[in-house]
């Protein structure tokens, strides 16, 4: 893999820049291949944020080749040890998983030599686990081989100041971690090369009394990648591990081993029908045995991805005009086995165990906050009537577009997470021809003659539908009366007084005649997913008008100030918009409860607050 660095991005000069300083500050010389690590000394830095969604979880595979008798080098490992501490703020970094082989030839030398590379960690405070690869032991040993070098360096005895450690099997070759990150906690399971069957079923307990845990399985052998395109596949030992651990415990979804090379991955529905993904990461078969190169798993909730780079901050530390050509290369490797986003639903995968609370539903007369001229909630059978929780008595009643099928609107138990009422309808919306249904207040209710010049906010929960059909411009809330009939002048006078719709790219539009405008006022949204419920609102302060989503304040709110909204008297629609007092199309998706206030609202006042 002839990977040529072309130039730093954005994340390596900071890495470059803040890697650097630590090192030099730190008196360790890692800028020439063969240095050692003299007098190394860490300086911490910022520590990391355990409640952000987004962090990182490093893994240092197969350093091996480092510390093989009086031919390795521990420089690289100290680098990369000291460029964690140092970036662990900025990545959010806070955990790091060795996946075995430390040591080349499970000789106490080796081991006295990696021991106070990994105190660099220690001293950091920074957490981290090891297990035994092949190498580390005598490899044709399960875990009841007993008293080894490894097991006195890298032993219970090393990880039981971490808060972190959760504990070992009694042979001391098997560990596990619990770390919060994202808010929430992490089991790593750390397994030796080969687990007795007492080893897994420790393994099993450990899960098991973790039972709302997501489980990271690190182990040293498990898959492997020979087929030259990347993709992993089960070894001999790997079914064992697959069959004994990972197949019957849903909490296990992310699995990672080295021993074997190249890098690959694949994924593997376990016995309740969801994905494990697994991965091989192992660089000692590269310049400099890999020179301590690692593996990045910036974990992403908010996006439900995880995103993986692959960089060896140890060459990244060189100044470039001391790079050699064989290290120039390896500073990152970006092929599609090393450098990849891996998309994950976080809460769809770990429903089975960890189901996510649902808001309990809150009674609507709690909603009717003062100001409040409407609400309703579309949590009831189709009927005559939906009622306005507020008392205002805008009530709204059914409506069908000819010749549109019954089911046109109907219930749906779905609703938003964070909405009041655990319900919706399903509005089913057609375009050319036309067809559906809405929702509309009496020709005589009260919010049909509101200006609203105090000021305003709309909000409701929705889903749009993802059926691939065309629903351009289908409208979501619309005043009927025109322009014209509100006696404007300005832009199309054919168009509603007041329109909440969604373009043709599924933008979110409001349209609207202010009382103190002659022409349209309109601010625009960004697309919306279909299928996705999200919470929608429109504040108006009297002066200006504001659009949010998910509370989330949207771009192009215009800075022209606008006050009130025009009206002929005319009633509301919900699930459709007009033209000249015409309805052509409606809505097609899901509405939850919609509420509108006759002032502006904070964003802790919102329905989804």
């Amino acid at each position: 893999m002839d990977e040529q660095h072309e130039g730093m991005s954005r994340r390596r000069i900071l890495q470059a820049g803040a890697l650097g300083a630590g090192v030099v500050a730190g008196g360790a010389v890692t800028g020439v291949p063969g240095a050692a690590a003299v007098g190394v000394q860490t300086a911490a830095g910022k520590k990391p944020d355990l409640e952000d969604p987004r962090f990182t979880l490093a893994v240092v595979p197969d350093t091996q080749y480092l510390f093989d008798l009086d031919r390795g080098d521990p420089a690289p490992l100290t680098a990369t040890f000291e460029y964690l501490i140092d970036q662990r703020g900025v990545d959010n970094i806070v955990f790091t998983a060795h996946l075995g082989d430390v040591v080349e030839n499970a000789q106490a030398s080796e081991f006295a030599q990696a021991d106070p590379v990994f105190a660099v960690l220690d001293r950091a405070r920074m957490p981290y686990s090891v297990l035994a690869g092949n190498h580390d032991i005598d490899g044709s040993t399960d875990d009841q081989r007993g008293d080894t070098p490894y097991l006195r360096v890298f032993g219970p005895q090393r990880f039981r100041r971490m808060s972190t450690y959760g504990g070992s099997t009694p042979d001391g070759y098997n560990s596990y971690h619990v770390f919060r990150a994202g808010g929430r906690q992490w089991l790593l399971l750390a397994m030796d090369w080969r687990p007795s069957d007492a080893g897994f079923a420790w393994a099993r307990k450990v899960i098991a009394e973790h039972p709302k845990l997501p489980v990271i399985l690190t182990t040293h052998e498990l898959v492997y990648a020979d087929d030259g395109a990347g993709v992993a596949q089960l070894s001999d030992h790997g079914n064992r591990v697959w069959e004994q651990l990972v197949n019957g415990n849903d909490q296990v979804f992310l699995t990672l081993n080295g021993h074997y090379w190249p890098p690959g991955r694949t994924v593997r529905q376990n016995a309740a029908g969801h994905d494990v993904h697994l991965h091989i990461t192992n660089y000692q078969d590269r310049y400099y045995g890999g020179g301590a190169m690692i593996r990045l798993y910036h974990f992403d909730l908010a996006r439900n991805t995880i995103d993986v780079e692959t960089i060896n901050p140890w060459i990244l530390a060189q100044k470039p005009s001391r790079r050699s050509e064989l290290a120039e290369r390896e500073v990152e490797l970006t092929s599609d086995v090393n450098r990849f986003s891996l998309p994950i639903d976080f809460p769809a995968r770990f429903a089975g165990f960890a189901p996510e609370p649902v808001r309990p539903a809150r009674p609507a007369a709690s909603l009717v906050i003062p100001g409040t001229v409407a609400y309703w909630r579309l949590d009831g059978p189709v009927g005559s009537r939906v009622v306005d929780h507020s008392g205002r008595g805008n009530d709204l009643t059914p409506v069908l577009l000819p010749g549109s099928p019954a089911d046109s609107l109907k219930p749906s138990a779905e609703f938003h997470p964070d909405q009041p009422g655990h319900a919706s309808w399903v509005f089913g919306g057609q375009k050319n021809p036309g067809r559906g249904g809405y929702l509309r207040t009496a020709d005589n209710a009260p919010l049909n003659r509101l200006t609203f010049q105090g000021g305003y906010t709309i909000e409701a929960f929705v889903k749009l539908a993802d059926d691939g059909a065309d629903h351009s411009w289908e409208g979501l809330l619309s005043r009927l009366g025109t322009g014209a009939d509100a006696g404007k002048t300005g832009g199309d006078t054919s168009e509603p007084v007041v329109n909440l719709a969604f373009s043709g790219g599924r933008q979110l539009q409001w349209a609207v005649y202010p009382l103190d405008k002659a022409d349209t006022f309109t601010n625009w949204g960004h697309e919306e997913l279909a299928g996705r419920w999200f919470h929608l609102a429109v504040v108006n302060d009297g002066r200006h008008t504001t659009l949010y989503v998910d509370s989330s304040e949207l771009l192009r709110n215009p800075s022209t100030r606008s006050n009130g909204l025009a009206t002929a008297g005319k009633p509301w629609l919900l699930g459709a918009n007009h033209y000249a007092n015409k309805i052509e199309q409606t809505f097609a998706g899901h509405i939850g409860e919609l509420r509108i206030v006759d002032r502006a609202l904070s964003l802790k006042e919102f329905l989804n607050a």
